[in-house]
C-alpha cells in the first residue's frame, strides 16, 4: 500500500515507524528539512520537502499513485487543504485528517465529497478524553480498551497483593468466579517481559495483567486481581484546555469535578460552558490551593496541561499531598516509561491513542478496531472473520486448531450481538468479530494473513 504521511511530528514519525515495517510504501512530507533527514536516516521511507498542502509538493511525493493520505501536521487548516487538494487533483482514494479544533470536529455535514473530502477525522483531544473517562469508570485500571462497540473490554491492571488470583494459577480463575461470568487473561507483562498465559501460569504481585471480558463483567474480574478498588467520587483536573474541557463535560454528571486553569479568560469561558464543574482560577502547582480544595480527599488528580514538565511536577505534588491516584498527560514518549508505576499511577500518551485510531484504518483485511499497547510494542485487533472452512484459515476451526503466531492470543468473540469468551474448544464462525492480542506487534502481518480469504483481503 502506498501511503503519504503529512507531518514529521511525533504522531507522523510514530505512524511511519509502525507502517514502514509492514511492507508499506511510505513517503513523509514536511517543510522541516532537518527533521526529514533525521527520519530518513532511521527509517526506510521516502521523503518530500515542502509545504504539505501545496499541489506541486504532493505531486512530487507521489500523490497521483497514493492509496491513502494521512494528514497529521500540527495545523488543522493545512490538513484540511491537503485532503481537498489530494482529492481534487489526484483522486486519492482514502484521506485521513487529524483535527484538534472542536469547531471543525463538531460541525455536522462538513466532511463529505462535495464539501471537504475527508474520509476519516481523527481528534486526539476526543480520543484522549474518552480514554480517561474509561479509566475513571474502572477504578484500579491502567488501560481500558473498547471492542465490538463497547460490548467487550480489554483491561490492563497491576496485580496487587490481596487479590485472590495473585500467587495462584490462572486456571483457578474460572473455578472461583460465578458460573455466569467468564474471562480470559490475554497477556501478562512481568518486569516488561511478555508472558503468554496458560492454565498453570502463576500470577505474581506487580504483574501487568491484560484480561478480556464482557463490559458488565469487568468489575468482577478486577476483584480477582486486586483487593477491591473503591469507586471514584472526587476528581480534580489540572488544565482547562481542549482535553480538560472535553473530559469535564463528559464526567461532570458522574463525579464531583473541579478544574484548575491559570488563564483568566479561559476560566470565564469554562465557568460559562460547564454545568456542574467547579472552575478554579489558579496554579495547579500551588500547594496552598490544592490543600484548600481538599486534595487529600480526592480520589483522582488529572494533570492535563500541554506542558509535560508542569504535568509531572504538579502530579508529584498532588500525590505527596494525599491524592489517592494521579494520572498525567505526557506528550514526550521518552518520559512515559520513566514516570509510570512510581508516584504517577497512569501516564497518558496522546500520541499512542492517536496512533491506535489511525492503525484501525490502515490495517489490511476487515479490521474494525486496533489498539496500540505497551508504548507500541503490543497490539490488540478486532478482526472480522469471513469465508468458510475451505477459504479461511480460521472459520470453522477450534482455537486449538488454529496456527496462531507466537505470542498471539484470541481473547473473545462477538457473535450475533453475544459476547463469547474464547477457549481452546471455541469454534470461529463467519462474521464473528474476533479480538486478537499480540505481545509482539511485528507479528501483525501473520495475523492479517490468518483472516485472509482466498487471495484477497476484504
Amino acid at each position: 500500500m502506498k501511503i503519504l504521511i503529512l507531518g514529521a511530528n511525533q504522531v507522523g514519525t510514530a505512524l511511519a515507524e509502525n507502517l514502514s515495517k509492514e511492507a508499506n510504501d511510505i513517503t513523509m512530507v514536511d517543510s522541516d528539512a532537518v527533521r526529514l533527514r533525521e527520519i530518513k536516516d532511521r527509517l526506510d521511507i521516502g521523503t518530500a520537502y515542502g509545504h504539505p498542502s501545496h499541489p506541486d509538493i504532493l505531486a512530487r511525493a507521489g500523490a497521483n499513485e497514493a492509496d491513502m493520505l494521512i494528514a497529521v501536521t500540527d495545523s488543522d487548516e493545512t490538513n484540511l487543504v491537503a485532503c481537498q487538494v489530494s482529492w481534487t487533483l489526484f483522486r486519492t482514494p482514502k484521506k485521513i485528517c487529524r483535527l484538534r479544533t472542536n469547531s471543525y470536529v463538531n460541525t455536522a455535514n462538513l466532511f463529505r465529497s462535495e464539501a471537504i473530502p475527508v474520509d476519516v477525522v481523527i481528534s486526539p483531544e476526543q480520543i484522549v478524553s474518552e480514554s480517561i473517562s474509561s479509566l475513571l469508570e474502572v477504578p484500579g485500571s491502567l488501560q481500558v480498551l473498547d471492542f465490538a462497540g463497547g460490548r467487550i473490554q480489554l483491561v490492563a491492571v497491576n496485580a496487587e497483593r490481596g487479590g485472590f488470583l495473585v500467587g495462584r494459577e490462572i486456571r483457578f480463575l474460572r473455578e472461583h468466579m460465578p458460573a455466569n461470568i467468564d474471562t480470559r487473561v490475554a497477556a501478562i507483562f512481568r518486569k516488561d517481559r511478555p508472558i503468554v498465559p496458560k492454565g498453570d501460569t502463576v500470577i505474581e504481585e506487580g504483574d501487568e495483567v491484560f484480561f478480556i471480558a464482557a463490559r458488565e463483567h469487568i468489575p468482577f474480574v478486577m476483584k480477582e486481581l486486586r483487593k477491591g478498588d473503591k469507586p471514584y467520587h472526587r476528581v480534580i483536573i489540572a488544565g482547562g484546555g481542549n482535553i480538560g474541557e472535553r473530559l469535564a463535560r463528559k464526567i461532570e454528571n458522574k463525579f464531583r469535578t473541579k478544574i484548575i486553569e491559570t488563564n483568566i479568560p479561559r476560566c470565564d469561558y469554562l465557568a460559562e460552558h460547564l454545568v456542574s464543574t467547579t472552575v478554579l482560577c489558579g496554579d495547579s502547582s500551588n500547594q496552598d490551593l490544592l490543600l484548600e480544595e481538599g486534595i487529600e480527599e480526592t480520589e483522582v488528580y488529572l494533570s492535563l496541561t500541554n506542558n509535560d514538565e508542569a504535568n509531572i511536577m504538579s502530579s508529584l505534588l498532588a500525590k505527596r499531598l494525599g491524592a489517592n491516584k494521579v494520572m498525567t498527560l505526557i506528550n514526550n514518549p521518552a518520559y512515559v516509561d520513566l514516570v509510570q508505576g512510581g508516584q504517577i499511577d497512569v501516564a497518558i500518551s496522546p500520541q499512542l491513542a492517536t496512533i491506535s485510531s489511525l492503525l484501525t484504518h490502515v490495517r489490511r483485511g476487515d479490521v474494525a478496531k486496533v489498539h496500540s499497547l505497551r508504548r507500541g510494542a503490543a497490539e490488540a485487533i478486532e478482526a472480522i472473520a469471513h469465508g468458510d472452512k475451505n477459504t479461511s484459515k480460521v472459520v470453522g476451526r477450534k482455537l486449538s486448531e488454529i496456527n496462531l503466531p507466537t505470542g498471539t492470543t484470541i481473547g473473545a468473540i462477538l457473535r450475533d450481538d453475544k459476547v463469547v469468551i474464547a477457549h481452546d474448544n471455541t469454534i470461529i464462525h463467519t462474521d464473528d468479530h474476533v479480538i486478537v492480542f499480540l505481545v509482539d506487534k511485528y507479528r501483525v502481518q501473520e495475523v492479517e494473513r490468518l483472516f485472509q480469504v482466498g487471495f484477497t483481503f476484504f
